[in-house]
């Protein structure tokens, strides 16, 4: 599954602030991803992930009001610390949701990594808007997670 011509994908980058095996751990490490997954507002009560090629995962999502959801997928790509690959979907699905793959590329700048990601392809603009604003957020908690002393 990888998003060709024509496909709606979204694709983005973040620059942090820590060495390429931190970023990597907040990545992969299950305790580390459920102190910053989520938009804004949003916890990450339950987290079953352990990154192993063809192993699956689940992450609670709870917004800030409403019930709880989940994020589900299997990995497909878990060469660290340079790379995460996983399929998405969500549990359950809007009816304009599709599974999506998310590759993540982690670039070693020495003090700070270049995070690069891509997720699709999505079925309409809305869905992946909503994912770029999520992602956006997402990444904003976990430099501000990274960040800590």
């Amino acid at each position: 599954m990888t998003a060709r011509s024509g496909e709606l994908s979204l694709d983005m980058g973040r620059l942090l602030p820590a060495a390429r095996a931190v970023v990597f751990r907040a990545f992969s490490d299950r305790h580390q991803l459920a102190k910053w997954w989520g938009p804004e507002g949003f916890t990450a009560p339950s987290v079953e992930f352990d990154p192993r090629v063809g192993a699956s995962y689940r992450i609670e999502m709870q917004p800030p009001e409403g019930d709880a959801f989940y994020l589900t997928g299997e990995f497909r790509e878990v060469d660290p610390p340079a790379r995460l690959a996983y399929t998405f979907a969500w549990e359950p699905p809007d009816p304009d949701d599709v599974e999506t793959l998310v590759e993540l590329s982690f670039r070693d700048l020495g003090r700070s990594t270049e995070v690069v990601l891509t997720q699709g392809p999505f079925k309409t603009e809305a869905r992946r808007e909503l994912h770029r604003n999520g992602w956006t957020e997402s990444l904003q908690k976990l430099e501000q997670f990274i960040s800590q002393p």
